[in-house]
């Protein structure tokens, strides 16, 4: 029998995040082999003249790939 230890997740649901790329605010995450996987929902700029397509972009990236915006919280796992 083996034990896996993950750690917690840097970032949590609805929190606003920024990234190469742009801004976004995080839907839903997973676990991943080393790391977590976050679900962003883009933010919407200017509508084009074409029109939209649809109501949002989201896109999965790493945590490494993300870094909050400055007036959001980050809530982390500390063991003294």
């Amino acid at each position: 029998m083996t034990a896996t230890v993950t750690k917690v997740p840097k970032f949590r649901k609805n929190q606003t995040v920024r990234f190469v790329g742009g801004t976004g605010k995080i839907k839903n995450y997973i676990a991943e082999s080393s790391s977590w996987a976050y679900l962003i929902e883009m933010e919407m700029g200017p509508e084009p003249e074409m029109g939209r397509v649809g109501h949002e972009t989201k896109i999965w990236l790493f945590e490494a790939d993300l870094a909050l915006l400055k007036d959001n919280v980050s809530y982390g796992l500390a063991i003294a």
